[in-house]
């Protein structure tokens, strides 16, 4: 299968995903699956580009669609615990609120179909490695490897201990600060976009690895300042009293020494 011929079947296959997760969101009346699923969504891209691309590394692809499966579904299973029996997320009822009879086809674009769009651009570097021929693994595969395994390693061990401090009664109304929260008001998200920094790494051992970075650029975009550190920072000041002064002195993504 050529370049386009891969593009045109991962597409077809998150959208159709997407599609069917849309029409059950409209039965159970509770769009925060699409959230749940987003980690899924890139495995069931990078499966398919596993399955249908030929002329890349055969270790090389084996290795970023491992890691890709890794990642996303340990963070689906994580959402999925968490969000476990809590009901829709308060965004998407401001949004039913707001849309009315509207909603089902406006979710579909804005929600479902934008979700779908981002999977397929930011997957890009694992579907590149399917089917780029290079040699075999090096240098930049096990700098990709480690950079992932930080990410990895800061959004596992940031959403643990989040965990733990929320299940704490004591802790309720709390800012959580501690372990790597003392660093980074975010380490779930730098993480995340570390992660995929680490697989882009890897795709650079490929002829068209370059031409795939605006995919982990986008990620970390949104990140920031779409739909992570500035969605959740718009309303947490105002139920936790103490969240200014750690914006104050904690950095919002990238860790640093606490500035006390």
């Amino acid at each position: 299968m050529d370049l386009l011929g891969l593009f045109g079947t991962t597409f077809a296959i998150i959208a159709l995903a997407m599609l069917t997760l849309w029409a059950i969101s409209l039965a159970l009346r509770d769009a925060s699956i699409v959230d749940v699923f987003w980690g899924p969504g890139f495995v069931l891209i990078a499966v398919t580009a596993y399955g249908a691309g030929s002329g890349g590394n055969p270790d090389r692809a084996a290795l970023v669609t491992t890691l890709v499966a890794i990642w996303g579904l340990r963070l689906g299973g994580y959402l999925l615990w968490r969000n476990w029996g809590t009901g829709e997320d308060p965004r998407y009822q401001a949004m039913r609120r707001h849309w009315g009879d509207r909603f089902a086809r406006v979710s579909l674009v804005t929600v479902f179909g934008l979700q779908a769009a981002l999977m397929w651009f930011v997957s890009l570097p694992v579907q590149i490695v399917q089917i780029s021929g290079a040699d075999g693994l090096g240098f930049l595969d096990a700098l990709g490897v480690a950079i992932f395994a930080t990410g990895l390693l800061f959004e596992s061990v940031g959403d643990v201990q989040l965990a733990r401090f929320r299940a704490d009664p004591a802790n309720r109304g709390k800012v959580m600060d501690l372990g790597l929260w003392r660093y980074t008001r975010h380490p779930n998200y730098f993480g995340d976009s570390l992660a995929w920094w680490g697989l882009f790494t890897i795709a650079l051992s490929t002829p068209l690895g370059a031409f795939t970075v605006l995919s982990p650029a986008v990620m970390t975009f949104f990140l920031i300042r779409i739909s992570g550190v500035a969605l959740l920072e718009r309303s947490i000041a105002k139920r936790r009293p103490g969240y200014t002064d750690y914006v104050r002195r904690t950095s919002a993504f990238v860790p640093m020494p606490p500035r006390d």
